[in-house]
């Protein structure tokens, strides 16, 4: 046995070992672009060691003063706004929807909901130019309503395959004891399915999160307003045509954009692992 136990720990110190390796490669360019941001702009490509001789937060102070005398507080007031809101459309519209494809029986049912799992194929490059057409004619280019609306509307399949997925796992006997007390689908919804729904809504409030955080193309294409402009934006604006200029404040506000995808990730982490788990083993 004692044979077996050192051949056993001798196992799970090699693979501590490669996963240590697998994670400082991975956080190497992290680790390098923190670096660079607390280097003078000078020294940036000149020193590429990952511990600066000389530390300096001017990087950080002029990158916060923003472009065109807009802060940047501005863009990750602007970022909020629009993640806040989406993350309430995708919670609220994905969430009714999945219910009704769970437990709503309705004509055309099945088929509704296969046109909508099979749109999670349809790249979204083939919508781009009919939706920025229809954007258009409404009036609604450079205004953040093309980047909010639809998620009010269930867009993202993805978060209506999961809740589906996660409700079809709870017990029938739920909604038919509901129903003997006289509730409604509403009622069946707000009271009893919802607030079970938790882990499921956390997940789905973690990617809205990061993918409307780091979107850069959608924005790229409905705002052009400076005072409008986002984050991901924003960081686009420390490049010049030459794609020289103000590496150091640029490096310095990517790290910051990153503190509050870290953050909320880190809150929220324990209910994304369960609701992915769950809703994958159910079904």
């Amino acid at each position: 046995m004692t044979g077996a136990n050192a051949r056993k720990q001798r196992i799970a110190y090699a693979k501590t070992v490669i996963a240590v390796v697998f994670a400082i490669f991975m956080l190497y360019p992290l680790i390098w672009m923190l670096s660079s941001s607390l280097k003078p702009q000078n020294m940036i490509f000149r020193d590429l060691s990952l511990w600066p001789d000389t530390i300096t937060l001017e990087n950080y102070v002029n990158g916060w003063r923003g472009i065109s005398n807009i802060s940047f507080a501005t863009f990750f007031k602007n970022s909020f706004i629009i993640v806040l809101l989406c993350i309430l459309g995708n919670l609220l519209t994905c969430s009714m929807a999945a219910y009704a494809f769970a437990r709503i029986r309705f004509k055309g049912r099945n088929l509704w909901f296969a046109l909508m799992f099979a749109s999670l194929l349809l790249p979204h490059h083939v919508v781009l130019i009919p939706q920025y057409l229809l954007f258009n004619s409404l009036n609604w280019v450079d205004t953040y309503m093309p980047l909010i609306v639809p998620k009010f509307l269930a867009h993202d399949a993805f978060f209506i395959f999961l809740m589906v997925q996660f409700i079809r796992g709870l017990p029938y006997e739920l909604d038919q004891a509901a129903k003997v007390d006289g509730c409604g689908h509403f009622q069946i919804f707000s009271r009893i399915i919802l607030p079970l729904l938790l882990p499921a809504l956390v997940t789905t409030s973690i990617f809205t999160f990061i993918w409307t955080w780091n979107d850069f193309f959608s924005q790229l294409i409905y705002i052009s307003d400076p005072r409008k402009l986002t984050v991901a934006l924003a960081l686009r604006s420390f490049m010049d045509a030459m794609g020289q200029s103000n590496m150091g404040s640029l490096f310095a506000m990517s790290i910051l954009s990153l503190i509050p995808i870290f953050v909320f990730f880190l809150i929220f982490q324990r209910w994304l692992i369960e609701g992915i788990a769950t809703a994958g083993l159910k079904g």
